[in-house]
């Protein structure tokens, strides 16, 4: 049996084909972040391993509808945005925490540091939050976000996206990545976007339009199904950590 003391996870060995290295030269803040000296993996405890236990009486039913969260509906265009967290092996992955937040419709985050020139919308917050079900599906039902300019280069902005947070049976096991939406114009200029080297993975970040979805008359469907591992697996932020 283990030593508690010196409990480690799983280790995969990261997609350096795939998943952006941590320094990319046009991004410019990643010379801040990007580490210098190698990382050292360390051990982990007991409650860093086994929990926490994300249960579906933990998840509201407004969580993953954005657009009802307040007393009036939000501004911007309504969308369905669904999908499937598959393994590697294209096994579904029931009982996950899926995460989302975003800008509203007018690119703004409603968050201190983000002070652009755009309005709030004070019937939008931007975040929500689901369990997959049995077969690893997810839904919700939000607007779809504004781009926004990020100062990294002249002109600079960012295409419209939302980020994605996965986790599995403890705060460690968490993974983290971003969605974009089809025929974006904004793409060829985004260092974020085009730090993923590899052409074929950066087409999984961007999400099918689905008509199937679709709610006539009141909003249009999105499919984003995220892959956890393999060569069909979506690219996550810093997954060489």
């Amino acid at each position: 049996m283990p030593d508690a003391t010196d409990l480690r996870l799983p280790y995969y060995p990261p997609d350096h084909g795939s998943h952006p290295e941590p320094g990319f030269a046009g991004y410019h803040s990643t010379r801040l972040r990007t580490p210098h000296r190698p990382l050292r993996p360390l051990p982990q405890g007991l409650t860093e391993v086994t929990g926490p236990v994300f249960g579906h009486d933990r998840v509201g039913e407004l969580d993953a509808d954005l657009t009802r969260q307040h007393a009036g509906e939000p501004l911007g265009e309504r969308i369905v945005l669904h999908g499937r967290i598959l393994d590697g092996n294209g096994r579904p992955v029931p009982d996950t925490l899926v995460e989302l937040w975003q800008a509203n419709a007018a690119g703004r985050y409603r968050h201190e540091g983000d002070q652009h020139d755009a309005p709030l919308d004070p019937n939008f917050d931007g975040g929500g939050r689901c369990v997959t079900d049995s077969q690893g599906n997810y839904r919700f039902i939000t607007i779809k976000p504004g781009a926004y300019p990020w100062r990294n280069h002249s002109n600079a902005w960012r295409p419209a996206h939302i980020h994605f947070s996965l986790f599995g049976q403890a705060f460690t096991q968490r993974l983290v990545t971003q969605m974009y939406f089809p025929g974006d114009p904004l793409f060829g200029q985004d260092p974020i976007f085009n730090s993923v080297r590899d052409e074929a993975a950066r087409q999984r970040m961007i999400c099918d339009f689905d008509l199937g979805s679709t709610v006539p008359e009141w909003a249009l469907g999105y499919r984003f199904d995220i892959v956890l591992r393999g060569p069909q697996a979506a690219v996550f932020e810093d997954e060489e950590h």
